[in-house]
């Protein structure tokens, strides 16, 4: 399927948000992520399905000062 990832058309497949980030190489329960603007927990990420041309947000912590 065809998504939109971080601001970038990618075509994965995958039906769970957990299978995007696990394909796309995400690893950690500290990202944070969303779904068509809607935050979506750590927790939630295995039974969370994805459509075509959802709207996935990756975020993660960054060191620095």
């Amino acid at each position: 399927m065809k998504f939109i990832v971080n601001g970038e058309e990618r075509e994965v497949a995958a039906t769970t948000l957990h299978e995007l980030l696990s394909l796309l190489d995400y690893r950690g329960r500290w990202l944070a992520t969303a779904v068509n603007g809607e935050l979506v927990h750590s927790e939630d990420r295995i039974k969370r399905t994805l459509a075509e041309r959802d709207r996935i947000e990756i975020l993660s912590p960054m060191q620095g000062g």
